[in-house]
């Protein structure tokens, strides 16, 4: 059997992935995590074998969790599997130790079969996932490549760079504070910044 571990914030995400592993034959569900640091607890204690690991959560997120899995397991095989295809997230989260690299939007059976593969020693990558990643690798030698935000970050990042605290952030674009958070902790990580004042200067920098 292959000992499967379930990393993604959002609960429903997790129930149905937790049914279509629990149905197939050769694994089961030995743990779930709703964020990073749960991760890191719930995978140290239950050493599984394969991890789903989800990319955009709250506080730690799916790479910095990667890494610090790994650190502490090495032999654990993590699998992201994820809404996004960008090269920079992909780089990142092969970088960060990931073996593999699914979206959400592929067949239950493709899922299935990519935690088998990995559990074979091989390493899926989801087609376009694929593709972003030859993208990115091609970029010019000595040419800077910019970290690819997601629409929704750029936004973000602009109101941050005029000023504007979270709460008038999430005011200004109709969402959540929490979901502000969870976007600026995206872009300090894609921006390699470490602050806000950082991110600002970065944006100005580069004309956002």
């Amino acid at each position: 059997m292959i000992r499967v571990m379930l990393v993604d914030d959002h609960a429903v995400v997790r129930g149905g992935l937790a049914q279509l592993v629990g149905a197939a034959g050769d694994m089961e569900v030995v743990g779930s995590a709703a964020d990073g640091t749960e991760a890191v607890a719930v995978a140290r204690t239950e050493r599984p074998d394969v991890i789903l690991m989800d990319l955009q959560m709250p506080g730690m997120d799916g790479v910095a969790a990667t890494r610090a899995i790994l650190a502490e397991e090495p032999a654990a095989q993590v699998v992201v599997l994820t809404s996004y295809s960008d090269g920079e997230r992909i780089i990142g989260a092969l970088d960060a130790g990931a073996v593999g690299y699914l979206l959400k939007d592929a067949d239950p059976e493709d899922i299935l079969e990519g935690i088998r593969a990995v559990s074979r020693g091989e390493s899926p990558l989801h087609p376009r996932a694929a593709r972003e990643l030859l993208t990115s690798r091609r970029s010019p030698p000595g040419e800077e490549r910019l970290p690819q935000l997601t629409g929704r970050e750029v936004e973000v990042l602009r109101l941050v760079r005029q000023g504007l605290a979270n709460k008038q952030i999430a005011r200004r674009l109709g969402i959540s504070e929490r979901t502000v958070k969870a976007h600026l902790t995206s872009v300090f990580q894609r921006l390699d910044v470490a602050d806000r004042t950082q991110a600002a200067l970065w944006a100005e920098r580069h004309g956002l």
